[in-house]
């Protein structure tokens, strides 16, 4: 009910069956980004559009196709996903991917996948993913102030704190690799790669260093031995443009039916109109804890 009257997301049915999956994750998602580029391989499909991800049932499957990415020379990432949203065309279950994860995760997650339902771009996961994730995170915050959990809202905004933290870190080191993939007309691939490597070296290690005192994993997890092209394009789809759609919720006064009206209009823009939107909404945010 806390969706439904103090989030205005469309619930409907959604999590009132339950199904045991045996396994923590309902699919792995595959993503594949050239070598020098950062922008994802995008597969497509007939209502969803085309996503910078492909997810797969079975591991043994994602794995099969994340070989020919490899072999053609991607920077790959498999990872398992708790949940996602058919968009409102099914009534989406509550599953043991939820159930196994902390009551604030759990119901974060709800959030994130029922903000799918509001508004639904083909072809622009980093939107879709993006305004799900500003959802999640205003609606948890709501949530745990209402449930009086100090020590849930705590750990809540230190891993806010620590996504800000990652954000400012993987979207430096983009700008500096967006550089570098620039001259692979004019560089060998050899000084390309090692200009990158340094780039992806000195970004894990400023990771590492700065998660080195959190208690709960980062957003890239913890102590990660290696990052490419395609751990950071995962993360930019979703979290790029959350500082934006936060602060267009600010802008409506926090009223979510308001928000999510926005949030259409600005989806019927042009792409470049929406990225300049996003963006100058993003330069505006100023993160009020």
């Amino acid at each position: 009910m806390f969706a439904l009257t103090e989030l205005a997301l469309p619930a409907g049915d959604a999590f009132t069956d339950y199904v045991e999956l045996g396994r923590p994750w309902v699919v792995v998602n595959l993503v594949a980004v050239p070598e020098f580029s950062l922008e994802p391989h995008r597969w497509c499909y007939p209502f969803l559009g085309c996503q910078a991800y492909r997810g797969y049932f079975s591991l043994e499957d994602a794995q099969q196709e994340q070989s020919v990415f490899i072999n053609e020379g991607y920077d790959t990432l498999i990872g398992g996903v708790t949940a996602y949203s058919t968009l409102g065309w099914f009534d989406d279950p509550l599953h043991s991917g939820f159930t196994h994860l902390p009551e604030d995760r759990m119901v974060a997650l709800m959030f994130h996948e029922l903000a799918h339902r509001v508004v639904y771009i083909g072809g622009d996961t980093a939107f879709n993913e993006s305004f799900a994730t500003a959802v999640e995170l205003e609606g948890l915050k709501l949530w745990l102030i209402q449930q009086g959990n100090p020590d849930a809202f705590q750990q809540a905004l230190e891993r806010l704190r620590h996504r800000n933290e990652t954000l400012t870190l993987v979207q430096q080191a983009s700008t500096e690799l967006a550089q570098i993939y620039k001259q692979k007309e004019t560089l060998p691939p050899e000084q390309l790669r090692l200009d990158k490597r340094v780039v992806l070296d000195n970004l894990l290690q400023d990771y590492n260093q700065l998660s080195t005192h959190w208690n709960q994993p980062g957003p890239l997890g913890r102590n990660p031995s290696a990052l490419n092209n395609a751990n950071l394009a995962l993360f930019q789809q979703y979290n790029q443009y959350v500082p934006g759609f936060r602060q267009l919720l600010k802008d409506q006064g926090g009223d979510f039916a308001s928000f999510y009206k926005a949030v259409k209009l600005l989806s019927e823009q042009p792409d470049d109109e929406r990225t300049q939107t996003l963006t100058g909404l993003s330069e505006r945010f100023d993160e009020d804890l």
